[in-house]
């Protein structure tokens, strides 16, 4: 397991990383090797990868909220609730988005879909157990490649909402 904080002169960074140094804020990437064949969704290939509990790793999905494309941050412990999410922006309806549109619209590959430097910004809602941990791992932009913050950082970073939005 590669642990290496990233300050903002870091030349090869993701968008996320670029946006985490630009801020300021205090963050570890991590990066692991990204096996295609482990045949494991991407979050829980990066807990098990990384040896970090999968309640303190967050996958981050594209939905489409009565047609607007928004990001749901859930533990990979768990799956989302689009009833939850619709709720937690005053939509009515809510369903997974298109992957193309989801990479499309956030500038990353699925898989490597980081609530952070997203090309275009998205309406954000992380599910209120983030609040639980000290720190927490999302993707920092491609496979292979988490950052670990603070939930409160990502929360104020991302620009997002807390609320319960994932099932165990």
């Amino acid at each position: 397991m590669a642990r290496k904080k990233r300050s903002p002169g870091d030349a090869g960074g993701t968008p996320a990383t670029v946006a985490l140094s630009r801020a300021g804020a205090d963050f570890t990437v991590h990066a692991y090797e990204h096996d295609p064949a482990a045949g494991l969704p991407y979050g829980e290939e990066a807990a098990r990868a990384l040896g970090v509990a999968p309640e303190r790793v967050f996958k981050t999905l594209v939905a489409e909220v009565d047609g607007a494309l928004t990001v749901a941050v859930v533990p990979v412990a768990g799956s989302l609730d689009l009833k939850a999410l619709a709720a937690a922006v005053g939509g009515k309806r809510a369903a997974l988005a298109d992957p193309a549109a989801a990479e499309r619209a956030t500038g990353y590959v699925r898989g490597g879909i980081s609530p952070l430097g997203q090309r275009r910004r998205l309406p954000t809602v992380v599910d209120t157990s983030a609040s639980a941990h000290g720190t927490v791992c999302v993707s920092a932009g491609r496979r292979g490649l988490e950052v670990e913050l603070a939930p409160g950082a990502l929360v104020e970073l991302a620009d997002a909402v807390l609320a319960p939005i994932a099932r165990a």
